[in-house]
């Protein structure tokens, strides 16, 4: 009868096992685990399109994400007027600016990493030369040569990560933003084996006042398709004491760490929405990928994570 009572008891478990074994095995391209994103952007302040969407990754669904940034935001000068009193130099002066304004950049873009949970920033330092709607000035005559499509495939083949974002090309955006986007489609193309999805990101208004074009840009040199669905994340859903606070919050805090560039206050302060469109590049099941990523980001957004009242401050709290 014991033996009989043991064998019992040892079916259940063994049940649980093996479902949980079956569960394991089933749509691996699909899989709820934490994920790990990679930005690849132009210059420093451009991962603003997407601030809502990576603290809620970081924090809400313990994820991983890096950020690679092409360009030492040099060009940015022109921006810099406010910033001058809080700095204590003539950032406006062209001279000036390009001297200073690559390490003024990349510790606001640290400051704003801090705030977004980003765990590691690459810096290729290419020069931010000007402002051009020109994709092939850029790769052609502002960034080195053989620099940077390598380095980013480098990093993608060494950082296993499950997406990518970047700036949504359209015709009216900086050649920058393209050729950072554009790059990073190539170099996700010529990876072998498991691909990440490449998504890029516009922002929006839920008024309908401001609406993304998403026709995109159109160039038989620089070809790219996106897929028909659009995937967004609300700055404006509510939690917290009596519904009070709302991502926005997040998004204002991280671009106030872009003291330099005052210019970008204008319009991401405005957008509530943070909207996505995948870039086809042959990844696995990319649609169902994306909608599994954003249904958990939805699902969680009302319930952000907060920290055990027994966590000490990382630092004295004075």
């Amino acid at each position: 009868m014991k033996s009989q009572r043991r064998v019992v008891l040892r079916v259940p478990v063994l049940l649980l096992l093996l479902a949980g074994a079956l569960l394991a095995q089933s749509s691996p391209a699909v899989s709820q685990a934490a994920p790990r994103v990679l930005i690849v952007v132009a210059h420093p302040d451009d991962e603003s399109c997407f601030a809502a969407t990576v603290y809620q990754i970081t924090h809400n669904l313990g994820g991983t994400v890096d950020q690679l940034v092409i360009t030492n935001g040099e060009g940015g000068y022109r921006y810099s007027l406010l910033a001058e009193n809080y700095y204590g130099v003539p950032l406006t002066d062209e001279a000036v600016g390009r001297a200073l304004l690559p390490e003024i950049r990349k510790r606001e873009l640290l400051d704003a990493g801090r705030i977004l949970g980003i765990t590691n920033h690459f810096f290729l330092d290419q020069r931010d030369v000007q402002f051009t709607r020109d994709i092939d000035e850029v790769l052609n005559q502002h960034w080195q040569k053989g620099v940077v499509q390598p380095e980013l495939q480098r990093r993608l083949e060494a950082g296993d990560y499950g997406f990518v974002f970047a700036l949504f090309p359209t015709p009216d955006t900086h050649g920058g933003h393209k050729a950072a986007t554009l790059t990073a489609l190539a170099a996700v193309q010529q990876m072998s084996g498991q691909k990440p999805v490449l998504m890029g990101c516009q922002w929006g208004q839920s008024s309908g006042e401001h609406q993304p074009d998403w026709s995109g840009y159109k160039s038989t040199a620089h070809p790219f398709h996106s897929l028909p669905e659009v995937y967004k994340t609300d700055r404006s859903v509510k939690f917290g004491f009596r519904d009070a606070i709302t991502y926005q919050t997040i998004v204002n805090w991280e671009i106030a760490a872009h003291k330099s560039q005052g210019q970008l206050q204008n319009a991401y302060s405005r957008a509530d929405l943070e909207e996505f469109v995948v870039l086809e590049s042959g990844a696995e099941n990319e649609a169902a990928r994306a909608a599994a990523l954003f249904k958990s980001l939805a699902d969680t957004a009302a319930h952000p994570k907060r920290l055990p009242a027994n966590v000490p401050p990382a630092a004295p709290i004075k």
